[in-house]
């Protein structure tokens, strides 16, 4: 296991997100669901609604496991904007990712991302083979099944006991953003790899808001994330 910085720009924060205000112009090819959200985002922006993260009580120092860079970059971002948190590191831990060729393609645009903002990138170890033997039995499970959610307790698990190790208050995944998760079993999963460790929470939120799906596409598209076809 091996950690990446860029420590002489993590003490600088992002400006607070705007998110465009859901008054920015998509580009015509924007997917429908991006479309969908910035329309319904100009709505509610209109009627003074103003979106803001819930940060955990008396947490500080958040250990945010990735899946992919699509999926991190408003999550990192709106997290990394919060005057409330001192630090956010990003934890790729994703045995689930096959083949080693596509796990290594995802983790290096996550680690380019995590340089560019200057915050800290964990590397952990791609212990394909105990995923596999995890998921025993459950080959054919359909998605959001049973597979799914060992998948997401083994992922969880290995993000509880690092931060429990390292210091973190807290621990959340951005796979609780994706449109194709199921947001409960996620956080479900959460729950109970923090339930392990004395002080450790899991940041439960809506990550799925029509604010981070539209940002989620913005920052997607100007930074060319690689994303799996």
């Amino acid at each position: 296991m091996t950690s990446d910085s860029t420590s002489s720009a993590a003490s600088t924060k992002l400006s607070k997100l705007s998110y465009s205000d859901g008054t920015k112009e998509l580009p015509s090819d924007a997917p429908h669901w991006a479309i969908k959200a910035s329309e319904r985002l100009k709505q509610r922006r209109s009627n003074g609604y103003v979106s803001s993260v819930d940060v955990p009580s008396e947490v500080k120092r958040v250990l945010l496991h990735s899946c992919c860079a699509p999926c991190s970059g408003a999550m990192v971002e709106e997290m990394c904007s919060s005057p409330q948190l001192d630090e956010v590191v990003v934890f790729f831990y994703n045995p689930n990712i096959h083949p080693r060729k596509e796990y290594e393609i995802r983790k290096t645009e996550n680690k380019r991302y995590c340089e560019q903002l200057g915050i800290d990138f964990v590397d952990c170890d791609y212990d394909a083979d105990n995923w596999y033997e995890r998921m025993k039995g459950m080959e054919f499970d359909p998605e959001r099944g049973r597979r799914c959610t060992e998948c997401f307790d083994m992922r969880m698990e290995r993000t509880a006991l690092y931060a429990h190790e390292n210091g973190f208050q807290a621990i959340a995944t951005t796979n609780a953003t994706s449109r194709w998760k199921d947001a409960n079993q996620v956080d479900s999963s959460g729950h109970r790899a923090a339930a392990r460790y004395e002080g450790l929470k899991y940041w439960h939120q809506d990550w799925q808001t029509d604010e981070m799906t539209l940002r989620k596409y913005e920052i997607s598209a100007s930074e060319k994330f690689y994303k799996q076809e």
